[in-house]
Formats: structure tokens, sequence, C-alpha cells
């Protein structure tokens, strides 16, 4: 993007974000999640499995996932990530081995994702 010292430009470009936003939390079907381990672990967890059948991110008809960083950081982060980009990131490192099993008894099975990844996709 061009810089642009035009506080109109920057306010209809504002005006845009929060059109997004609003469409994204009143229109769109959104998965939320509280991840509370995020902060000791930097990795996001997201569950694909629990007892042996298609879970969390394999069954999703979510748009959109909102994802809240909990624990440490307090619920004070939240992002908000399209499932098919949330998806080909799962595959990514489902591929690596990148899996844990937890839930109780260790039922459910998650794909562990840098927080970094997020955002390099």
């Amino acid at each position: 993007m061009d810089y642009c010292n035009d506080f109109r430009y920057d306010l209809e470009v504002g005006f845009i974000g929060e059109k997004l936003l609003n469409d994204i939390l009143s229109v769109k079907k959104i998965e939320v999640k509280r991840d509370s381990w995020i902060y000791k672990s930097g990795n996001i967890a997201i569950e694909f499995e629990s007892r042996n059948k298609p879970s969390g991110i394999a069954i999703s008809e979510a748009e959109y996932w909102a994802i809240i960083f909990s624990g440490g950081y307090k619920d004070e982060i939240i992002i908000i990530i399209k499932s098919d980009r949330l998806k080909e990131i799962c595959r990514k490192f489902y591929k690596l081995g990148n899996i844990k099993s937890m839930g109780d008894n260790n039922t459910s099975k998650a794909v562990l994702i840098p927080i970094i990844e997020i955002f390099k996709h």
C-alpha cells in the first residue's frame, strides 16, 4: 500500500476494516476456542480427533476460528483466522508429526502449531 497522508483516506480504510470485523462477528459462523496452554507451550492446540472419531477442525462447519489466548495471557489476545487457512496450517504440522494426545484420559488428539506459524501463512 502506498503512503497516504490523508485523514479521509485513512478513515475510509478504517471503515472497511470495521465492516469486515462486524460481518465476521455478526454474520459468519465462528468456532471459538480458549487455550490456556499457549502461554506455557508457545503452541496453539487444534483438536482433530476425539475417542477415535473426527472432531474439532476435522468436522467444523465454521467459516472462521477465534482462538482466545487465556492462562498467562489473561484472555487479552484473540486471533481470528479463516477456517480454510487454519486447516492448511494444521495439515502442514500434522504431516510433520506435531500431534499431541490430550483431554480427558488423553482420548483426544490435537495438532500443535507454533504461534509464529499462524502469521507466516
